[in-house]
């Protein structure tokens, strides 16, 4: 065979191992999703009884994701681009930093709504302590997230402390903990609302100047 067309066909062939190891990633993170959505999922989640359910081996899903750890990032990360979350960064470069915060609140608590694995996930940090550190982790990318457009929304002579206090509040406030608490006779929309005003007064008073 000329050296040509040998060539050609190498990509040609890793191409199709590309696509066809994509296909069986997402295969695999859509069937740890899953798990998490039914009733005793979290007991059972493991990468065997993943493997089980996505049709494949547990070897296959150790090499895609090396450990339950990596394929709890993996669906997170898949739950949180279904969710929508990848338009955090336009929030934050909105030039008014305000619309940013309320842009952020009603993506976040849209975003917590979106799947019931969501809540599972959470109400799974009180006994799997590997679940617990993987959330905090995550949550704590919020936290980050409003430090930065706190920087914004303060003026520079805000101390130390009162910015603190304004991130801590916001970042209680944008949690799952507080809009299932909220939510139980509200519906998104409200519960965005609610959250919004209370903040709005929490920058008000932070922003005050005190007198000296």
């Amino acid at each position: 065979m000329p050296d040509s067309v040998e060539s050609s066909r190498k990509p040609y062939v890793s191409a199709l191992r590309t696509a066809a190891a994509s296909a069986k990633r997402a295969r695999v993170v859509a069937a740890a999703s899953q798990s998490l959505r039914e009733d005793g999922g979290l007991a059972g989640f493991s990468l065997d009884s993943v493997a089980r359910a996505a049709g494949v081996t547990r070897l296959t899903v150790y090499n895609q994701f090396g450990s339950r750890r990596g394929l709890l990032e993996a669906v997170f990360d898949d739950i949180a681009t279904r969710g929508r979350l990848d338009t955090i960064p336009q929030a934050l470069a909105m030039p008014d930093p305000r619309q940013g915060l309320d842009a952020i609140i009603e993506r976040f608590c849209a975003f917590w709504s979106s799947d019931e694995a969501i809540g599972r996930l959470h109400d799974a940090m009180a006994t799997d302590a590997e679940f617990a550190i993987a959330l905090t982790e995550r949550n704590e990318r919020r936290r980050k997230l409003l430090q930065a457009l706190m920087k914004r929304l303060l003026p520079a002579e805000a101390t130390a402390r009162r910015r603190r206090d304004a991130v801590d509040f916001v970042y209680a406030m944008t949690s799952y903990a507080m809009f299932r608490l909220l939510g139980g006779n509200r519906s998104v929309d409200a519960v965005a609302e609610l959250v919004k005003t209370s903040c709005r007064a929490v920058l008000d008073d932070a922003a005050a100047p005190r007198p000296t």
